[in-house]
């Protein structure tokens, strides 16, 4: 659906050149949710706002369900943007106008029809939950709201892509699981690709299929969400990770700690099931855990667990070896004393 190939973007200030994205390549698959995580100033938002030609950029070919963007003439872009639906962090509405005229407005810009203007904005305020809020102002709704009306102004065109900067980065958390849920559905009823860029891991493990981290404009990490979650290979992924799932011990408990200290991995189904145990009873070590949990990611279990092994050297390497045959990652974080 979206191919990204050696894109990069700079810009000119004060200071000279500074490259906002710096020879990206990536492929968005079509009725995929592809989740763009890093931090301010990683180059984020400017590659999104790329690959619907809001930032034209300096260099590379962005191609959006078959058509090179970057070769379209200024009507042919307005024409194919059409296919293209953004929101926005801020919401973006305009405050003199109702909920119900906001929507409009991105029909008009269309060019539709006046007579099918009114049943495809109803249609649509069905879709987002705000059939009861047609008429009231912007100022009037709650944050939450404001941006299901956004939604509903990006979805306005029947796009077959959706590009979402930081959609819930001002909303509170009750409020982002709201609007995931709506992304969600709107994704798996319409089949429309979503592009979510945002620096909250919560969200990205919440409804992304596939993912890329960036850092100073590069991609340095990407692949399926799951797997990064289980087995994440920078120093920058593995922060990320940890904001949402810490593994981080007290001093306390570490200074009691005297075996070897090791993490855990269970992948799907292998995290149900008795590993820690049977190893226990095949090898003459003991298991202590000392942190440990499982969640979900696309319905799928991952498991992750800090423990304490103890006994002989040689019977704990095997242990581990075995406890890494069966999982997906074991790492010693501190050999014993």
């Amino acid at each position: 659906m979206i191919n990204i190939h050696n894109l990069s973007k700079i810009y000119l200030t004060k200071k000279g050149k500074v490259k906002g994205v710096d020879n990206v390549s990536l492929t968005i698959n079509e009725g995929e949710i592809y989740g763009i995580v890093g931090y301010s100033g990683a180059g984020k938002s400017s590659l999104v706002r790329c690959i619907n030609l809001l930032e034209r950029p300096t260099s590379g070919i962005i191609t959006v369900d078959g058509v090179d963007l970057t070769t379209l003439k200024s009507e042919e872009l307005r024409q194919a943007r059409l296919k293209i639906g953004m929101i926005f962090q801020h919401f973006n509405l305009v405050s003199q106008k109702t909920v119900f005229e906001n929507i409009a407005f991105s029909l008009k810009a269309a060019k539709v029809p006046a007579n099918k203007i009114n049943d495809r904005v109803e249609e649509l305020l069905v879709m987002v939950g705000l059939s009861d809020k047609r008429d009231v102002f912007p100022g009037q709704l709650s944050g939450g709201q404001k941006q299901r009306v956004g939604i509903a102004r990006a979805l306005a065109n029947n796009p077959k892509v959706l590009l979402c900067d930081e959609a819930t980065s001002a909303l509170d958390p009750t409020t982002t699981k709201s609007i995931l849920k709506l992304l969600k559905k709107i994704n798996s009823e319409l089949n429309i690709t979503i592009v979510l860029i945002t620096h909250e891991m919560d969200v990205v493990k919440e409804v992304c299929h596939r993912m890329a981290i960036m850092q100073n404009g590069k991609v340095v990490e990407n692949g399926n969400v799951y797997d990064i979650f289980a087995s994440p290979n920078k120093e920058l992924t593995k922060e990320f990770i940890e904001s949402v799932i810490s593994f981080e011990l007290p001093d306390a408990i570490l200074e009691k700690v005297t075996g070897t200290l090791v993490k855990v991995v269970f992948k799907g189904d292998v995290a149900g099931e008795s590993v820690v145990s049977d190893t226990v009873q095949k090898f003459a070590v003991k298991g202590n855990f000392l942190h440990g949990s499982i969640d979900y990611i696309q319905d799928a279990p991952l498991g992750i667990f800090v423990m304490e092994l103890t006994g002989d050297r040689a019977e704990i390497k095997e242990a581990l070896k075995y406890i890494e045959e069966r999982t997906a990652h074991v790492e010693v974080i501190r050999h014993g004393v």
